[in-house]
């Protein structure tokens, strides 16, 4: 797939051509801390998760991309939201100009390492308040805010 470029409430962004489900896992350890991973291709910190292949659940997208991505087996124990805005496009180096959909479950670790993937270059827990002050795409800031306020029901955006 090679270099992505986000675009975020940008009247500049180019038009979308793709729409493909996706999926991202917020898991927290026992001190609160959020599983994190440093993206390799802009740097900015990121829940684990991508693209649903076919023959496969979102749920068990999320499981195998958390594995893939993080090292870490999880189960997922619930759904923090629907994130769908046409405001945000990835564009890709292939001419692919992908409309957000990402569905976001919460997961709990049941086994595995951390292990750095080769898409990224660093993953750990990391605490909300230090997340404040490292490189997150807005829309992850979101995601974690939802978070943070505990909501119930799920967001459905």
């Amino acid at each position: 797939m090679g270099p992505r470029r986000d675009y975020y409430r940008d009247p500049n962004a180019p038009k979308p051509n793709s729409l493909k489900p996706g999926g991202s896992a917020l898991v927290v350890d026992d001190a609160g801390r959020v599983l994190m991973q440093r993206r390799g291709d802009s740097g900015n910190w990121s829940l684990p998760g991508g693209i649903m292949e076919l023959g496969e659940t979102l749920a068990d997208c999320v499981i195998r991309e958390t594995r893939e991505e993080t090292g870490l087996d999880i189960e997922v124990t619930g759904l923090l939201g629907i994130y769908t805005d046409p405001e945000h496009v990835i564009a890709y180096s292939d001419g692919e100009v992908r409309q957000e959909f990402a569905i976001v479950y919460y997961g709990r670790v049941i086994g595995g390492e951390i292990e750095v993937s080769h898409e990224s270059t660093e993953v750990r827990f990391i605490a909300l308040d230090e997340l404040e002050d490292l490189p997150v795409h807005p829309t992850v800031r979101l995601r974690l805010r939802h978070h943070q306020e505990s909501r119930n029901p799920p967001w459905l955006g």
